[in-house]
């Protein structure tokens, strides 16, 4: 892994990340899509870069078998900390597991900290060959316009160097944080809709769905404060359930779920 990624992750960034804000609509949304594309448990799962376990932990409490699969060995310790979790340094493109040994294999960090194609392809190929016949393989990617919206929702684009991140994750999909300034996000590769297709099916597996994760509501003001009220996130769960699959939506979300499936 990049030093400087390994720098990013090593600040604790990841462990609250997902408690509050867009971070904690990110985490419901992965959740409530989780919920709805894991079939009857309990399952096999292995969490390919799961971090410090923050969904490791509440599937192994729904009662499946998690083994969290991370780089960094501060998450791996994190991570089989979490009962039911077990943990182990590893990487994405040469995973220590045997061939069809898991039901499900998840991809939620790996694939935007992959900058070059071959390596992308490489750990969907290793996820596909790790999963069961018929099983699923789910991937997180970020959206090719994250920087982009991101920076004006929260001003970032009026330094230049951002301006100029913006510009070339734009034009090349590769986002570099020159300076590591701690507050921007660190090197990663930004995904257009159209080229997660593509991944798929070079690493022989089938496309199942696209959907959106956060929707344009990650960029809302006044998201934490429909987050604070029961009624209201119950309210924007349900209005994203009937908007995940739009495409024209795709683009301004920051994240994007694609699940595949390993042919039986």
């Amino acid at each position: 892994m990049l030093t400087e990624v390994t720098r990013y992750y090593q600040r604790g960034g990841e462990t609250r990340r997902l408690d509050a804000g867009s971070g904690r609509w990110e985490f419901l949304r992965t959740w409530d899509l989780l919920a709805r594309l894991l079939p009857p448990g309990p399952l096999a799962v292995l969490d390919v870069g799961g971090a410090t376990g923050v969904y490791a932990g509440p599937l192994a409490a729904a009662g499946h078998a998690v083994h969290v699969v991370d780089p960094l060995p501060e998450h791996v310790a994190a991570a089989s900390a979490l009962p039911g979790v077990t943990a182990a340094v590893g990487d994405a493109r040469r995973l220590d597991e045997p061939d069809a040994s898991r039901h499900v294999v998840l991809l939620f960090g790996p694939l935007y900290h992959l900058i070059d194609r071959a390596d992308r392809i490489a750990a969907w190929r290793e996820a596909g060959r790790v999963v069961r016949p018929g099983g699923l393989v789910l991937a997180a990617t970020i959206s090719r316009y994250a920087s982009l919206l991101d920076g004006f929702a929260k001003g970032h684009l009026d330094d230049p160097v951002f301006a100029g991140m913006v510009e070339g994750a734009l034009a090349t999909g590769v986002h570099r944080n020159p300076d590591a300034v701690p507050n921007w996000f660190t090197t990663a590769y930004f995904h257009r809709p159209d080229e997660l297709p593509v991944e798929v099916a070079e690493a022989g597996l089938e496309l199942e769905r696209i959907a959106a994760v956060e929707g344009p509501l990650w960029m809302m003001a006044r998201l934490p404060e429909i987050l604070a009220d029961e009624q209201r996130t119950a309210q924007a769960l349900a209005m994203m359930r009937e908007l995940e699959g739009v495409r024209e939506l795709w683009g301004a979300g920051s994240h994007l779920l694609t699940v595949a499936r390993r042919p039986a």
